[in-house]
């Protein structure tokens, strides 16, 4: 069981259930890409300053056998809590693709969109995005819809993640 500690800064007690190890699986697909099943690991940490430190692995998984197949998505960045329950989720992906999303903390519930997104000359095209993330029997479920690669904004990705003591 999480336990909230004491020394959590008060501008990021609303977003302390989002702390600690998490592992799960989840689905990805898009119009423009094969459906798959995939792996996650966060860890999500502290160090005192009044936002959290998001990192995100991910592996493609076999269908059959739930074998780690390769590599997927990376993600690096951080929580960062606003006044009135609003909160920011600075991201950083090592594919040349830097989103700010913005949006509202409610208990055990945070719903953002995208701000602004910037790519690098290489990246692929990828304009917004919005993701929900939710405890729901402490558990961690998460879902993204993408606007991308000529598309309108829909379903990505969604998984589920248990916390890790």
């Amino acid at each position: 069981m999480f336990h909230l500690d004491a020394d959590i800064p008060e501008p990021i007690r609303p977003l302390a259930w989002l702390l600690g190890h998490w592992e799960g699986a989840g689905v990805v697909g898009y119009p423009t890409i094969e459906s798959a099943n995939f792996g996650q690991e966060v860890d999500v940490t502290h160090d005192g300053r009044g936002f959290l430190k998001w990192e995100s692995r991910a592996w493609i998984l076999d269908p059959e056998s739930g074998q780690k197949v390769r590599p997927a998505a990376v993600e690096s960045g951080f929580w960062r809590p606003q006044e009135n329950g609003e909160v920011e989720l600075l991201l950083v992906h090592p594919t040349g693709i830097l989103e700010m999303y913005y949006g509202n903390v409610e208990p055990a519930r945070i719903t953002l969109h995208t701000d602004s997104v910037l790519r690098s000359p290489r990246a692929k095209e990828y304009s917004s995005a919005t993701r929900m993330y939710g405890l729901v029997e402490s558990q961690l479920m998460w879902v993204m819809d993408m606007a991308a690669v000529g598309q309108q904004l829909q379903s990505h990705v969604s998984a589920t993640l248990k916390r890790v003591e």
